[in-house]
């Protein structure tokens, strides 16, 4: 398994930004500050979640079925995610 980005600070748990980005093709480099997209800003089983959501076709049944969960489980952790993604964006 790779490396995973970290989105917060070991140390006093900010949140972090990217500072520049790499071409290893032809070495460019982009300086700058750059914020994180909202989706890696998600912890990681709330990016499965949008995944496994994703390739079941965005059906909550689907869902329910593949995590051995409640209809109404699997809705509520869809609603909390929407909140928590509104939440991101509205700080941004």
């Amino acid at each position: 398994m790779g490396k995973k980005l970290p989105i917060v600070c070991p140390s006093c748990n900010s949140d972090l930004k990217v500072q520049s980005l790499h071409c290893e093709k032809c070495s460019t480099t982009i300086g700058g500050q750059f914020e994180l997209p909202v989706l890696l800003r998600l912890e990681e089983k709330e990016q499965d979640f949008i995944l496994d959501f994703v390739q079941c076709s965005g059906s909550l049944k689907i869902m329910a079925l593949k995590l051995g969960l409640s209809y109404p489980t699997v809705r509520n952790m869809l609603d909390d995610l929407i909140s928590k993604i509104e939440n991101l964006q509205n700080h941004d």
